[in-house]
């Protein structure tokens, strides 16, 4: 195998697949597919025209990549926007599609990875922003995925918790990001729930419901960000909380403690309290330390530095976040708010700013500059 010719042939490839139609990112990921076939492909019958065999092989990528999507995207639009109560829609091939990319040959970082991108429909940096990691790091993890199972046969499913974690990073990026996937993830996670009795599976779904009961709340008429402590709570969707909670108090009643349920916890907490001031924070906290002590994640020791500073107060908050490392996304944002709550507006304001640099998309940037002009004109009034 000619690695260097296929190094070579590949600005060219990609090219052609741009001129006759495809956007970048999807011919770039065609091309992709296209030099893990040859990679299988050619040692055994080399093509005598390599470049015609790239261009007709990574054409036919695209072309089934976009029927994929498109059938993907017709599967949502038959989805209504608020997922009802109650029991599942019939089952169609998508949640079995989720088990088969997450393959018992693949470590479960790159299953998610894998399933996200050829089954979730989010792009490499989407997935690769979920992850905390470069863009690049990921396309080449998923590059390695797909080449890892581009031999084997796809007979072997994976485990649940492979596709629960990928069912909760695509309900996440519908619920926050810019393609619209949440209802998709709810529905699937119901088929799941309906299938497999599994009290994290029962938890997840909790956990969906009870976020997306607050999902109208979220954005105000501009589109702009509301935060959790000045939502309208007369908005939130008491049925679907009510069907979270039922869901959520059967599975924690098994006693099988998962970091799904400890997360549908908090949010029932949440949902729970009928105005802001009286949330429980406490008891919030006492979860975050069992959902470290399952996780261990440097995300989650961010959002309980969140809860103690509205429990014990900013200075205890601020204290649980200097145990942290700064470069962690939402970092400085955390500290803002932490500042702002110790009545240090100046310092406030700067670290606001300094946030809406470093926010991940627009709304959350514009919101965070907002806060930063807010306090200004506060400290210079």
């Amino acid at each position: 195998m000619d690695e260097a010719l296929l190094r070579s042939l590949t600005p060219s490839v990609l090219g052609i697949l741009v001129r006759r139609g495809a956007d970048f990112a999807a011919a770039e990921d065609a091309v992709q597919d296209a030099l893990v076939e040859a990679v299988r492909v050619w040692p055994a019958d080399p093509p005598r025209d390599a470049k015609g065999w790239l261009v007709t092989a990574a054409w036919r990528k695209f072309l089934d990549a976009t029927r994929a999507d498109t059938a993907r995207r017709r599967r949502e639009d038959r989805v209504d926007e608020e997922p009802p109560p109650g029991p599942a829609s019939s089952a169609d091939d998508t949640l079995q599609l989720y088990f088969l990319c997450a393959h018992p040959s693949l470590s479960a970082s790159s299953a998610v990875a894998l399933t996200l991108r050829a089954v979730g429909g989010l792009t490499t940096r989407q997935i690769a922003a979920a992850y905390l990691v470069p863009e690049a790091t990921m396309a080449q993890r998923i590059s390695r995925a797909k080449r890892t199972v581009s031999g084997v046969r796809l007979d072997q499913p994976g485990d649940v918790a492979t596709v629960l974690r990928v069912l909760y990073l695509v309900f996440n990026e519908g619920y926050s990001g810019d393609v619209d996937l949440a209802a998709e993830a709810i529905r699937l996670t119901r088929q799941l729930a309906a299938a497999i009795d599994h009290p994290e599976v029962a938890g997840l779904l909790a956990l969906m419901l009870l976020h997306h009961a607050r999902r109208a709340s979220r954005t105000a008429p501009d589109g702009s960000l509301v935060p959790l402590a000045d939502q309208d709570r007369g908005r939130w969707d008491r049925e679907l909380i009510a069907e979270g909670v039922v869901i959520l108090q059967s599975a924690l009643a098994r006693d099988r403690l998962g970091e799904f349920q400890a997360q549908a916890a908090i949010a029932a907490l949440h949902a729970d309290a009928p105005a802001a001031e009286e949330t429980d924070w406490v008891q919030i906290v006492e979860w975050y330390d069992e959902l470290l002590r399952l996780t261990d994640s440097p995300v989650v020791r961010l959002n309980r530095a969140v809860a103690v500073g509205e429990a014990d107060g900013p200075r205890a908050g601020l204290a649980a976040l200097a145990a942290l490392d700064d470069s962690l996304p939402r970092h400085t944002a955390v500290a803002a708010y932490l500042h702002e709550r110790d009545g240090d507006l100046t310092r406030a304001a700067r670290l606001y700013t300094e946030a809406a640099h470093q926010a991940p998309n627009l709304a959350e940037r514009d919101y965070l500059t907002r806060q930063a002009a807010r306090l200004n004109t506060r400290r210079d009034g």
